[in-house]
């Protein structure tokens, strides 16, 4: 297996952007593509923004501010994408995660990695439909990626136990702390949150308290944050398409039916932060 030099990120979204930013902050030649200019332009705005912040809270000098924006590539052509490793950060449809997986090999070395951050679908199913599955692997970031410690190291049936250990290894690399796990439902930390989020929501809709109650009591005992503002911080809509992914792959078991609250919230665009509505208001 070759080394990991170069990484490229599929997606512009907050998650990839984010991505992006943990890997040229700890020294690695990066790439972000989109194929949309606004996103690429808002994703570079706003990785400059959290660079600032680190800076204003010296945790990062203005030098190495300056050094992890000259590592990062912005691009919108898939034949500028070349790279040791990538990580797709794109929406949660298996068919998407493959056409652009399929796209890449045809243009890159045999050894490259393609890694998926996906939240909800399997990896098995992804690494199928991709040349070499055995190079496909999980790699689940949580938001916000540059903050945010764990990574789960996810192995599909087909992952090589090599692609595996050096996923794992790259991401101590990036400062992270990776855990290991096999494809299953919702990996580990999805498959443990649901009961958090569905018990809250049921709580709210059988009128046995509001939902910002709820969020300061688990916030008192301990939480760093309360099931309704996670929901906001994650998206509604990708919340709810993890709820539903395990719901499906457990044969639509009692315990994990998606909540019609959430799914109301959903119809209504009111996804969280990024709409500037969910449960909270944002302003």
């Amino acid at each position: 297996m070759s080394s990991i030099n170069t990484i490229c990120v599929i997606g512009a979204g907050t998650m990839g952007s984010g991505i992006a930013q943990t890997a040229a902050q700890n020294g690695f030649h990066t790439i972000l593509f989109d194929i949309s200019e606004p996103m690429l332009q808002k994703a570079q705005e706003s990785i400059g923004k959290n660079l600032d912040f680190l800076v204003n809270r010296q945790k990062l000098s203005a030098e190495e501010k300056e050094l992890s924006l000259r590592r990062i590539r912005f691009v919108n052509d898939t034949n500028d994408c070349i790279a040791d490793l990538f990580i797709e950060a794109i929406v949660e449809k298996t068919e998407a995660k493959v056409s652009i997986f399929n796209q890449l090999a045809e243009l890159n070395h045999s050894e490259v990695i393609f890694a998926t951050n996906t939240s909800s679908l399997s990896i098995s199913e992804i690494q199928k439909q991709v040349q070499h599955p055995e190079r496909v692997v999980g790699m689940h970031f949580f938001n916000p990626a540059p903050v945010m410690k764990l990574v789960e190291v996810v192995k599909g049936e087909q992952t090589s136990d090599e692609v595996a250990a050096s996923i794992y290894d790259f991401c101590k690399l990036l400062k992270k702390t990776p855990v290991m796990c096999k494809d299953a439902p919702g990996f580990i930390v999805n498959r443990v949150a649901r009961p958090y989020y569905l018990e809250s929501m049921k709580i709210v809709e059988k009128g046995i308290a509001g939902f910002e109650t709820v969020d300061e009591v688990m916030e008192a005992t301990g939480f760093k944050m309360g099931p309704f503002k996670l929901m906001d911080l994650i998206g509604m809509d990708i919340n709810l398409a993890v709820s539903r992914s395990v719901y499906e792959a457990f044969g639509k078991a009692e315990r994990f039916t998606p909540s019609p609250l959430q799914i109301e919230k959903v119809e209504k665009g009111e996804l969280g932060k990024k709409t500037g509505k969910g449960f909270y208001e944002y302003r």
